[in-house]
């Protein structure tokens, strides 16, 4: 099989989807690999790493898409959709249930494309663990900066000083994202809350996470909390679904003028009414007070740490995909049929049909 790896272009996405020693085990299973040049720059790996890796460098973008099949990091931009065809395969994160226009023209493509994020193990999101794992960590470094004065912030210290009490962080969400979200934030001795719905996942954060409160998410603790917060991170997540709009427009004016507002779930289009997608170049604008931090492409920050561990979890559905083909992969690794979003231009993944209110057909092996 030909496998292309193409330089990605949304704004400030410097990870790849693929590492040179992972190219060299595909090319030793006896598949071509293509891969855009400058496409590893950014992680931190040059083309020579590829070409003695036995790669074949291809200076078109759309090259990269003449592949059978096509691993990205992020999803295909507006300027990508005429490279995907009909038998094709896509792997990649694709968030569609946030994104109609996408949605539609991967359903004119033809293509099969698959989503890292819907792939699920024993209720786990194993392709989405790493980067959610990343954001989550990102989220109390950022959000601690943004509270500089200089910044905006309202000039709060997370972890405060002797005789100074420290700043206090709300997470919503004990997932991947969450309990990194926490214990950085408990590591820099901030007051770390966590609004959960799962009592086991409490339970759990209970006993791990020493000195963090748990309570149980609802609107009314929510408010209860929001006067008195400095950070509050957003880590919610219905897998392959439009987040919740946890945080309404008028809960946010109980917040103090300069605390932060992070979003880890903007991809899937926020947990805030107010939330919109920005970038690591303008990451940051203010509502009702409220700095609001919403990349929606967070990892890409730490581009060779996320590039390392995206392709950590992803090699081997990549391997079985290229040696078998999607049926016999599926066969194999069952999970992987989860992760079938759209398929000869049928949208096969429920909650991004629900999501666009389009039909839902079951994936076909």
């Amino acid at each position: 099989m030909t496998i292309g790896v193409p330089k990605e272009i949304k704004a400030q996405e410097n990870r790849v989807a693929l590492l040179p020693s992972a190219a060299y085990q595909l090319i030793k299973h006896g598949h071509q690999v293509l891969v855009e040049r400058g496409a590893g720059t950014g992680s931190g790996y040059p083309d020579s790493d590829y070409e003695r890796a036995g790669a074949t460098l291809v200076s078109e973008h759309a090259a990269a898409f003449a592949a059978d099949l096509v691993v990205k990091v992020k999803e295909p931009l507006p300027a990508e959709y005429p490279l995907l065809r009909p038998g094709q395969l896509l792997f990649t994160y694709l968030h569609l249930a946030a994104n109609r226009e996408l949605t539609e023209a991967l359903l004119q493509s033809g293509a099969t494309c698959i989503a890292y994020e819907t792939i699920e193990v024993n209720r786990r999101l194993p392709l989405l663990e790493p980067m959610s794992e990343i954001a989550g960590r990102m989220s109390v470094l950022v959000g601690g900066y943004f509270l500089a004065k200089h910044c905006g912030g309202n000039g709060v210290l997370l972890g405060g000083v002797p005789g100074v009490l420290p700043g206090k962080v709300v997470v919503l969400g004990g997932g991947a994202a969450g309990v990194n979200a926490a214990r950085m934030a408990q590591g820099l001795g901030a007051d770390v809350t966590i609004l959960e719905v799962d009592l086991e996942r409490m339970r759990f954060l209970d006993i791990t996470l020493h000195t963090a409160h748990t309570l149980y998410s609802n609107e009314a603790h929510l408010l209860d909390l929001l006067p008195t917060v400095d950070l509050l991170i957003g880590a919610v997540l219905v897998p392959g679904a439009k987040a919740p709009k946890l945080i309404r427009r008028e809960m946010l004016r109980q917040m103090r003028p300069g605390s932060v507002l992070v979003d880890i779930a903007i991809d899937q289009g926020g947990c805030a009414e107010t939330s919109r997608p920005t970038t690591h170049h303008d990451p940051v604008f203010t509502e009702e007070g409220v700095l609001h931090y919403c990349v929606a492409n967070m990892p890409a920050a730490y581009a060779r740490t996320a590039t390392q561990a995206l392709t950590n979890v992803t090699y081997r559905y990549i391997e079985q995909l290229a040696d078998l083909g999607l049926a016999d992969a599926c066969q194999r690794h069952p999970a992987l049929l989860g992760g079938v979003n759209i398929q000869a231009g049928h949208v096969t993944c429920r909650a991004v049909a629900e999501a666009h209110g389009l039909p839902y057909v079951p994936p076909v092996p």
